[in-house]
């Protein structure tokens, strides 16, 4: 009976995690894990590279994975489409990758072939969008109902105190930060006398953002704040506004951040944006916990909730300054 104490205590030991959902991360692990003596072929399946946040996702990782000289990431760009993402996927299973790491572009059609992966042994890392069940080891990312909501709250007690009208312009449909970022925003404004007037999908690339703000600005002139999903469609919003010498009677938002200097931070530090808010990438976690699972032999939390912030012109230089200290 002590003993049975003794190994229950330890399993509990070793499912530990860093987040609140520390499930296991699924029979994958153990099976992978040849420990720090080995070499691993890591499988990185990208949505697509068009968005500049997919391509710093995939330069953290490349950074991240350098320190690790045990790993080897190999790179595909589904270029937004969900049956050259399943084929990129197939095509890493049959090279027989030792890990999986994809930010699929759509939930539902990528569910199928993650679970296919994932039921094989091969432990497999979701970044920022997610699939549909639990089928894979740890999804890395962070709370898009929560940055709704952030933005939302500024919207309301900063932008439109007194209530008034908003344009949103959402990422793709089918993609669960697209919705999640939606319903958040959507909860903060409610019963504020601010009305979303017009929604359209812009695909989170910056031309189409620009090309549906035109539209609405021409069909709703009245609007005030245009909430685009993220910063690349703000920007884009921000160009058709200038176009149509409204870019000062309006004020836009977006999301990701990007401590670049084409990035969101330095669009609100110089005034086209009015805020944006952090999302990691989440790149270097997941090579972290790649190590973990593959050189450690350990267990990581199903679920690995990163942070964000708001930034304003009040913050932008210093928060650039501070991911950026050498330049």
């Amino acid at each position: 009976m002590r003993f049975l104490v003794a190994v229950l205590v330890l399993g509990s030991v070793v499912a530990c995690g860093t987040t609140s959902e520390n499930r296991s991360a699924g029979p994958a692990t153990g099976a992978a894990c040849k420990g720090a003596g080995g070499k691993y072929v890591i499988g990185m399946s990208q949505a697509n590279v068009a968005e500049p946040y997919r391509q710093r996702m995939d330069d953290d990782i490349r950074a991240a994975a350098k320190a690790v000289p045990q790993f080897e990431v190999r790179f595909t760009d589904a270029q937004q489409d969900n049956s050259r993402q399943v084929a990129d996927v197939e095509n890493f299973l049959t090279q027989q990758v030792d890990l999986l790491i994809i930010s699929p572009n759509e939930a539902k059609p990528l569910t199928g072939v993650v679970k296919k992966a994932f039921d094989k042994g091969v432990p497999v890392i979701v970044l920022d969008r997610k699939v549909e069940g639990d089928a894979y080891t740890t999804w890395i990312g962070a709370d898009n109902v929560e940055i709704g909501r952030q933005a939302g709250k500024y919207v309301a007690e900063q932008l439109l105190p007194n209530g008034g009208k908003v344009a949103e312009i959402r990422g793709l449909a089918g993609s669960t930060p697209a919705r999640e970022r939606g319903d958040g925003f959507r909860e903060s404004i409610r019963g504020r006398r601010i009305e979303i007037v017009v929604s359209q999908d812009g695909d989170w690339l910056r031309e189409k953002g620009q090309e549906k703000a035109d539209a609405i600005l021409k069909s709703t002139p009245d609007i005030q704040v245009i909430y685009a999903h993220n910063d690349p469609m703000a920007e884009g919003a921000y160009l058709a506004a200038r176009a149509a010498g409204r870019q000062d009677a309006l004020k836009f938002i977006g999301i990701d951040g990007l401590p670049i200097p084409s990035g969101g931070l330095k669009a609100v530090e110089a005034g086209r944006l009015s805020a944006t808010l952090i999302y990691p990438t989440a790149g270097r976690e997941a090579i972290e916990s790649a190590r973990r699972i593959l050189l450690d032999c350990q267990q990581v939390p199903k679920t690995q909730t990163l942070q964000t912030q708001l930034i304003t012109k009040d913050n932008a230089a210093q928060v650039y300054a501070k991911e950026n200290p050498g330049g």
